[in-house]
């Protein structure tokens, strides 16, 4: 049995450059053992690099990586228990979904009574049942998927990677593989390390995040640290829509020129008469755009003195022609205090 408190793994100062280029500086990072965990970031900011270096596939510069307090720096992929599940798929055409799902046992010269068994069980694992028969390419995107991830499975391996497994799925089967692949990783128990560069995606799965920014970790935390206290003006920015506001913009309503950023769902937008709560910041404006998008609505309001924010107002009574009246009035906009983060404070 795994000892929970070892981690499932840990990067000890890792790099890994390529001649000039630092595709990860320095990386101190410890993954829980169980915890379903992403890697987000744009494209080129080394998360991918990390994945590829847990999985074997490439090598640190420096540093060490360790897999359940074992190091793995050294050694070849087959000799790491982990296994990687890619956008791709890269199922065998010629082979059947079942045996494409027990190739890993054939390998190990598991008896093809169990290797069937132990297929049939996956197929079952990930909604699959009675599939086995099939060719992947009578299957579709989603249901490729699914056979790719109970292949990854079937070994029962300690650390899942998953290298943007959805990218090429569309919007709402996504949306639907998100929560499946959360509801297999809460059933099967196992740690799985998540790459993508959609945050919306990191959001809703994961039990913790480590954003990446340029080769560096910028912040790790669960979704709602990251969301509601980002760590850096790019944590904001990448998470979300975020007003960040500086110098005077900033001085002028905080009393300090210290960068802040306020997501535009925390700012209410009151009439210019209105008193806000004595535990809030305020400003006043004028609605330059409105912007309409069902589900709610987006405000830009021009600050008097300088300055402008963006905010958003879910549509729970308002219809498209009450909120477009309020363009180019005067509004006081107001929010708590603690709902901003300050940087570099």
């Amino acid at each position: 049995m795994t000892n929970q408190t070892t981690p499932a793994i840990k990067f000890d100062n890792v790099s890994r450059h390529f001649g000039d280029v630092k595709a990860v500086d320095g990386a101190d990072l410890e993954i829980r053992d169980g915890e379903f965990f992403s890697m987000l970031g744009p494209s080129g900011s080394g998360k991918t690099t990390c994945l590829r270096m847990i999985a074997g596939f490439d090598r640190p510069t420096s540093g060490r990586i360790f897999l359940y307090g074992q190091d793995v720096s050294d050694l070849p992929p087959y000799e790491r228990d982990v296994n990687t599940v890619f956008q791709d798929y890269a199922l065998f055409p010629h082979m059947t979904v079942a045996d494409n799902i027990a190739y890993g046992l054939m390998v190990k010269n598991v008896a093809k009574a169990e290797r069937l068994k132990r297929a049939d069980e996956m197929l079952d694992l990930v909604q699959l049942s009675g599939f086995g028969g099939r060719k992947p390419s009578q299957l579709s995107g989603g249901q490729r998927q699914r056979v790719a991830l109970a292949r990854a499975l079937i070994n029962h391996p300690k650390v899942l990677l998953l290298d943007e497994p959805l990218g090429a799925l569309d919007l709402k089967l996504r949306q639907q593989m998100q929560v499946e692949l959360k509801a297999i990783q809460k059933r099967v128990g196992i740690t799985f390390i998540f790459v993508t560069h959609d945050q919306e995606e990191a959001l809703t799965m994961s039990d913790r995040i480590a954003l990446f920014h340029q080769g560096k970790i910028e912040q790790i935390g669960s979704p709602s640290e990251i969301y509601e206290h980002p760590a850096s003006a790019f944590v904001a920015g990448f998470v979300g829509t975020s007003n960040l506001v500086s110098g005077e913009v900033a001085e002028r309503i905080t009393g300090s020129d210290i960068t802040f950023s306020i997501r535009p769902e925390k700012i209410h937008l009151g009439s210019i008469n209105e008193t806000a709560p004595s535990d809030n910041y305020t400003s006043d404006g004028t609605v330059r755009d409105v912007i309409y998008l069902g589900l709610y609505t987006r405000y830009l309001v021009e600050l008097e003195g300088g300055g402008d924010l963006v905010v958003v107002e879910q549509n729970l009574k308002t219809t498209s022609m009450d909120v477009l009246k309020i363009k180019g009035q005067r509004t006081r906009l107001y929010w708590n205090k603690e709902h901003i983060s300050r940087m570099g404070a």
